[in-house]
């Protein structure tokens, strides 16, 4: 073996969602703060996402996330999310793995029965809180971002779907959100190819057509993802996120659910204090509170919770040999979908 890069991952998933975590072989990204390192990353040189994330290395259903000393004095650990289309500033069920790896492999110290993990993301400080027993991260409750309603009842015209009526959210990244109800469509694992193509000419269209910007950092722009929403029989939160180039989260998705919980509170229809479960496509749960009001840029905003477990599963270590044809990997539509557009 005559490798000419190695790098070794922790795999773990948050309620269905894989976030495997780099813990060897990337020493550091160019940049002062967690939002320089994902410009760069998007911006100057692509080359790692692609190698760790497409395949033969990587597959759709999955995130990679690297982790850095932190840029903060009031942080214990940086990281950013690799995914299919670009780095992204942040993630809930990425978050929830980054915590388990941390504290059950010994990269941090666990303390039980709870630890304190601070995350510095390029959308801010991120406060993780684990409950810790008998040497396990049972179950980790993240502070997130402060989330807000960026624009109400914005309607769209997308090519197929005709006039579709979406809400832009902000919960660490931006959001179109949009009530499946309106489209036929149901949360369910059988109608995934369905959701996933809607989504994806939704994104397009809103990203085309709207000039959305977070009011502080500039790093942020444009929607990250589209997300339906609907409840179940139970009157439980029910939502699918649609992450470029093709493919619906495992989970029930922290950043989605904390927008989607600042779009209801600009409607009247969520108060400080209350909290839901909100359950995925395969219909794993986190509990989200809405636990704080505040302001961004002078706009409302809340700072939500978002609760739920993670697991480890395996170890993986990939490498470069000189001779392959592919060190930054490749996407073929069948499994990445076809919207190589939103591709970075």
């Amino acid at each position: 073996m005559r490798w000419q890069r190695t790098v070794t991952m922790v795999e773990a998933h948050a309620e269905g969602e894989v976030g495997r975590v780099v813990t060897g072989g990337v020493i550091d990204v160019p940049g002062a703060t967690i939002a320089d390192k994902l410009n760069h990353l998007n911006e100057v040189d692509d080359s790692l996402r692609r190698f760790l994330v497409f395949e033969p290395r990587g597959a759709a259903a999955m995130s990679t996330n690297l982790i850095f000393p932190p840029t903060r004095p009031d942080a214990d650990i940086g990281f950013l999310v690799l995914q299919g289309d670009k780095a992204h500033a942040m993630s809930g069920s990425n978050s929830i793995c980054l915590t388990t790896v941390l504290l059950e492999t010994g990269m941090l110290k666990m303390t039980e029965p709870e630890t304190v993990v601070r995350i510095d993301t390029a959308s801010g400080l991120v406060t993780a809180r684990a409950q810790c027993h008998d040497g396990k991260c049972e179950r980790v409750t993240l502070t997130m971002n402060p989330s807000f309603a960026h624009e109400l009842d914005v309607d769209i015209d997308v090519e197929g779907l005709g006039k579709v009526r979406v809400d832009i959210g902000y919960g660490g990244i931006f959001y179109g959100l949009i009530d499946a109800a309106q489209l036929g469509l149901e949360i369910r694992p059988d109608m995934a190819k369905r959701l996933v193509e809607a989504g994806t000419a939704i994104h397009r269209a809103i990203n085309r057509k709207l000039d959305i910007r977070h009011p502080e950092i500039e790093a942020i722009r444009g929607i990250a993802y589209t997300m339906f929403t609907g409840r179940n029989e139970r009157g439980e939160l029910k939502g699918a996120t649609i992450l470029p180039p093709g493919r619906i989260d495992r989970s029930p998705c922290g950043t989605g659910n904390s927008a989607r919980l600042a779009v209801a509170a600009a409607r009247g229809e969520a108060r400080l204090g209350d909290r839901f479960t909100a359950r995925s496509i395969i219909d794993s749960t986190f509990e989200v509170t809405y636990a704080a009001d505040t302001t961004v840029a002078g706009r409302p905003a809340i700072v939500p919770t978002i609760s739920g477990r993670g697991w480890i599963h395996g170890i993986h270590q990939v490498g470069w040999d000189p001779s392959d044809p592919y060190p930054n990997g490749y996407s073929v539509a069948d499994t990445w979908g076809d919207a190589f557009d939103l591709l970075n």
